[in-house]
């Protein structure tokens, strides 16, 4: 593949990107450049600078389904890459330095009960593993697959989503990284005519974690919705930075993501999250809002969020965007307090409640129980 960079120097759009397959194409990040300001580059482990350690191959395994396959394929297979490519260093350096990568097709019209989960096993110390996953949903087909990232290890790979006119796809991103685990993804998804996109992440391992999703419209009528969870502790830096490029008539997103934070003074947990939503020129009747909302549970603990709305035209159903970052609500502690419950009690109630609208809209019951019990044990470390 090459390097993409065509488009009109006069009206450059957060959409109109660089992108390209090769790692040269983009200089080393800096501190001080915008889309890399907030993580702290030298605990990357050299996955921006080409300073990381002997490469391997990602560990992934894909469970059996009927009307689903999988095949492990060469880093220059043409059905990797089809719907975007990297568009910064670390994507791209995971592009040309993998050795391998995966490609997952559900078949049109098929109805997949169970989830496809797809796992990814850190390597361990020592290495850096580096993949690629294309996952296609034919057209009319449903399915919900779980991409789960276990184990511990320095990993950056780019998965793409291709889903086909009419189908209906849920992706749950389930970081459960040890802690001492580093993680830049790049996700890009393309949607088809009347097609649905539910995508959910939630990210409570690693140390340094860094997910971006690309969403982009081909036909009308699609519908792509961003739902994600975090819950950093001291010593962890979780980062979602996403763009949702509305370029057709009549389609609709949203992006809800909540998180919370406890850290030390010496030890600060960090978060940020940037969301962009583009609607160029010809998007009429799009319908979209965006809505970011962190809960900073300790001192020590910081959380950027960032908005942001491009809007070319005005023929358009609708469109907004909010973020805050806060403490708790004295009214709402207040309230159960004076009902008998204690206030660790009464804490614990409601940062649960904080998350629940949320997590209660994973499809997979298993799953959902999962998060909400994590969420238990990170609560536990605060009265510990």
């Amino acid at each position: 593949m090459v390097a993409s960079n065509e488009f009109n120097p006069d009206k450059i759009t957060k959409g109109d990107v660089f992108t390209s397959t090769n790692v040269e194409d983009f200089p080393v990040p800096h501190g001080r450049d915008e889309v890399w300001r907030f993580v702290s580059l030298r605990k990357l482990r050299g996955l921006h600078n080409g300073e990381f350690a002997e490469v391997v191959a990602q560990d992934v395994t894909v469970s059996e389904h009927p009307g689903v396959s999988s095949e492990t394929v060469a880093r220059d297979d043409e059905r990797l890459g089809r719907v975007g490519t990297p568009s910064d260093r670390v994507a791209a350096q995971a592009w040309t330095s993998m050795p391998e990568g995966q490609v997952v097709t559900i078949d049109a019209e098929a109805q997949v009960e169970e989830p496809v989960v797809i796992t990814y096993t850190g390597k361990g110390e020592g290495v850096t593993s580096f993949g690629a996953t294309s996952i296609e949903v034919g057209h009319h087909a449903e399915a919900t697959v779980i991409l789960k990232y276990v184990g511990s290890g320095t990993h950056a790979d780019n998965v793409e989503f291709i889903v086909g006119d009419g189908a209906h796809l849920t992706v749950v991103v389930d970081v459960d990284w040890e802690d001492d685990a580093v993680h830049l993804s790049n996700h890009v998804a393309q949607l088809g005519r009347d097609s649905v996109l539910r995508h959910n992440s939630a990210i409570f391992g690693g140390e340094v974690v860094r997910i971006v999703p690309r969403v982009n419209f081909t036909e009308q009528g699609g519908d792509a919705e961003l739902l994600g969870v975090y819950f950093a502790d001291e010593g962890q830096y979780f980062e979602n930075r996403m763009l949702v490029d509305h370029s057709v008539p009549n389609c609709r997103s949203h992006v809800l993501y909540k998180g919370a934070l406890q850290g030390t003074k010496d030890n600060e947990a960090r978060t940020c999250w940037v969301g962009d939503v583009l609607i160029r020129s010809n998007a009429q009747g799009t319908d979209t809002y965006e809505t970011n909302n962190n809960l900073i549970l300790t001192e020590g603990a910081r959380a950027d969020a960032i908005p942001n709305l491009e809007i070319e035209t005005g023929e358009i159903t609708g469109a907004g965007h909010a973020a805050t970052v806060g403490r708790f609500d004295d009214i709402e502690l207040f309230y159960l307090m004076s009902r008998g419950i204690p206030e660790a009690e009464a804490r614990r109630l409601i940062i649960r409640g904080f998350f629940n609208e949320v997590i209660h809209r994973i499809p997979v019951q298993s799953l959902s129980e999962e998060l909400e019990n994590r969420i238990s044990e990170e609560l536990e470390k605060i009265s510990a």
